[in-house]
C-alpha cells in the first residue's frame, strides 16, 4: 500500500496559485477511484483499494505535521509515500521524480523531511520558474500562471498525476521506468 501527498494551501484564494500544484495533482487522481474520504485536523485522506491519497491542511510550511498525523493513522512508511508539490528551480511544465533527496528551496518538503527525520522520501516536483527579474518570491508561488504559463502547468500536472497513479498502483520502480519512457517523448521530464 502506498499514498501520494499533494501539498498545497487550504482556501479556495490558493486553489489556483502555482503553490498549489500538488493539489491540482489530488484533484486529478480522485476521479480514477472510488475513494473513501475522512477528515482529520491535518488535512483530508482519501482511501481506496489502490492506496491513499493526502491533501493536508496545515498550510505549506507546515506540511509536515500533516504527513506525520497521516502515518500515524496508516501503516506506511517514509518510503510509501510519494510527495508532489511545486519546484521555482525547474523552469515552468517540467516534471522531476526522485526516489530521495533533500528539501532545496522547498520550505513545505523540508517541513515533511524534518518532521519524518529522512530524506528517503519519494518526490515528485513540478516546475512553476522563478519569478521575473528575481521579483518577489511570494507573490510568484502565490498567484496563478499567467495564460501563457497555464497551459504548461496544466499539461505538466497530467503527466505528474499519470506518474503518481503509477506509483500508487505499481510502486517506484515502475513509476521511474514510466518516468524515463516519457522524457524520451518530449522536453518536459528533467
Amino acid at each position: 500500500m502506498r499514498a501520494v501527498v499533494g501539498l498545497g494551501n487550504v482556501g479556495p484564494e490558493y486553489a489556483p496559485s502555482r503553490h498549489n500544484v500538488g493539489f491540482w495533482v489530488i484533484e486529478r487522481l480522485l476521479p480514477r477511484a472510488p475513494w473513501r474520504r475522512r477528515v482529520y485536523p491535518w488535512g483530508e485522506v482519501f482511501r481506496a483499494s489502490p492506496g491513499y491519497l493526502l491533501r493536508p491542511a496545515t498550510y505549506m510550511n507546515r506540511s509536515g505535521d500533516a504527513v506525520r498525523g497521516f502515518l500515524a493513522e496508516t501503516p506506511l512508511l517514509p518510503s510509501d509515500l510519494l510527495v508532489v508539490y511545486d519546484e521555482a528551480d525547474l523552469p515552468v511544465g517540467a516534471v522531476r521524480l526522485r526516489a530521495r533527496g533533500g528539501p532545496g528551496t522547498h520550505r513545505g518538503m523540508r517541513s515533511v523531511l524534518e518532521a519524518l527525520g529522512t530524506e528517503g522520501v519519494p518526490r515528485l516536483r513540478v516546475g512553476i520558474g522563478r519569478p521575473p527579474d528575481e521579483g518577489d518570491w511570494v507573490d510568484h508561488v502565490l498567484s496563478p500562471p499567467p495564460p501563457e504559463e497555464a497551459e504548461a502547468l496544466a499539461h505538466a500536472a497530467d503527466l505528474a498525476a499519470e506518474l503518481a497513479w503509477t506509483f500508487l498502483t505499481a510502486g517506484l520502480p515502475a513509476a521511474l521506468d514510466r518516468f524515463s519512457r516519457e522524457g524520451e517523448r518530449g522536453p518536459r521530464i528533467i
